[in-house]
C-alpha cells in the first residue's frame, strides 16, 4: 500500500490531468488551445502562510489538503523556522501585514504558541485557521491563547471551520458530533474576548443570501461577535472539484472577465511548507497546491518572488471564476 505523502502526490499529478480537463494545464506558457496563459505577479504581499502539518484530529469528509489523523505528508514546523521566514520578510521588504496559520489542525502543532507568540511580537496580526476542538481547547493551548491574546489585543484572530450553519450538514462533512463540539470552543473564545471569524462551503444548493442569512441566525443565537455578510468575517468557499471541467485562463480573461491579476490570492500572499523528510521548509505560490510540484517556488521568499502561471484547475475555478481568498483582503 502506498503511504499517505506518495498517495498525496500522486492525487496532486491525477487531479492535473483529470478526464474532464485533459490536454489542458500542461504548459506553463500556453494553453491547450495555444493562448498566452495569464499569469500573477506578487505585486502586493499581505500575509504569509504557514502550513503547521497536515496532521488533524478529524479526518473531513472532502479535506482538499487530505488532513487525517495519520497524513503526516507536511510535517510540523518549528517555531525556530518560522522565524527565520519573519527575518526574510524584513530583509525583503514585502510589506506583510498578517501570518496566518493553516493545517491540519494548527493547534496539533506542539510549538504553536510559541509560534504564534514569534509571529505577534514581530509586529504582524495573526490568523489561525482551527476546526476550535479538542486540540485547541487543551489547557496549555488556551493557557497560551489567553495570555497573547492579552499581550496583543485586536491582533490575534481565530478562523473557525464551519461547513454549514445546519449541525447535521456539518456533521456529514466532519464526523457526528463535530458541530456541537466546534460550537463549543467557539463559546470558549467567545468568553474570553478572542476574536472569531468563520469559513464555510458553498456546496449546499444554497446561494449567497440564504448562507450568510443561516450563518447569521447560528451568530445571532450563539451571541458569537462574527459579522456573517462580510465576506472577510464569514467566508465562504467554492467546491474544489478536479473532475469538472474549466477554462483555462488566458491573458485576454483579464478584459473578458473585468478582473486584475492584483485581485488574485498569489498576488498578495505565498505558503511555506515543510514536507517529510526534506531538509528544509518550502515556498509554495498557493495555499490550495500543497502537493503541486510545479507550484513550489524555492525555498526562499527571495526565490518566491517571481510569477505565477495559472495553471491549475483550482486557479481558474477557486481562484479567478471563484473569486475565493483564504485570507482577509
Amino acid at each position: 500500500m502506498k503511504d499517505l505523502e506518495t498517495s498525496a502526490t500522486d492525487q496532486a499529478d491525477n487531479n492535473d490531468a483529470s478526464n474532464a480537463n485533459i490536454g489542458k494545464f500542461v504548459d506553463p506558457k500556453i494553453t491547450a488551445k495555444g493562448d498566452t496563459r495569464a499569469t500573477v505577479a506578487l505585486s502586493n504581499p499581505q500575509t504569509l502562510w504557514f502550513n503547521t502539518g497536515t496532521l488533524c484530529n478529524i479526518e473531513c469528509e472532502n479535506c482538499y489538503i487530505l488532513s487525517s489523523p495519520k497524513n503526516d505528508a507536511l510535517v510540523y514546523i518549528t517555531a525556530d523556522e518560522v522565524s527565520d521566514y519573519l527575518t526574510q520578510l524584513k530583509d525583503q521588504n514585502w510589506g506583510v501585514r498578517e501570518i496566518a496559520f493553516t493545517g491540519g489542525e494548527p493547534f496539533m502543532n506542539p510549538e504553536m504558541i510559541e509560534i504564534t507568540r514569534r509571529s505577534l511580537a514581530a509586529g504582524y496580526e495573526v490568523l489561525i485557521l482551527t476546526n476550535a476542538m479538542r486540540p485547541m481547547m487543551r489547557k496549555s493551548m488556551q493557557a497560551g491563547l489567553l495570555e497573547l491574546n492579552a499581550a496583543y489585543p485586536g491582533k490575534l484572530t481565530m478562523r473557525i471551520s464551519v461547513d454549514h450553519y445546519d449541525a447535521d450538514n456539518h456533521d456529514k462533512e466532519r464526523g457526528q458530533g463535530s458541530f456541537e463540539t466546534t460550537i463549543k470552543g467557539m463559546s470558549w473564545l467567545r468568553d474570553n474576548g478572542i476574536a472569531m471569524a468563520t469559513a464555510g462551503r458553498t456546496v449546499w444548493g444554497e446561494n449567497d443570501a440564504q448562507s450568510r442569512q443561516g450563518y447569521a441566525d447560528l451568530f445571532e443565537r450563539n451571541n458569537f461577535n462574527i459579522d456573517a455578510q462580510n465576506p472577510g468575517m464569514t467566508v465562504l468557499f467554492p467546491e474544489m472539484d478536479e473532475n469538472i471541467e474549466v477554462p483555462e485562463i488566458t491573458t485576454d480573461c483579464w478584459g473578458i472577465l473585468n478582473k486584475s491579476p492584483n485581485d488574485i490570492m498569489c498576488s498578495s500572499s505565498r505558503m511555506v511548507v515543510k514536507r517529510k523528510g526534506a531538509d528544509k521548509p518550502a515556498v509554495l505560490a498557493c495555499t490550495l497546491l500543497a502537493y503541486a510540484p510545479k507550484f513550489e517556488l524555492g525555498e526562499t521568499l527571495a526565490e518566491a518572488e517571481r510569477d505565477v502561471a495559472l495553471n491549475h484547475p483550482h486557479c481558474a475555478k477557486f481562484c479567478v471564476l471563484g473569486g475565493a481568498s483564504c485570507s482577509r483582503n
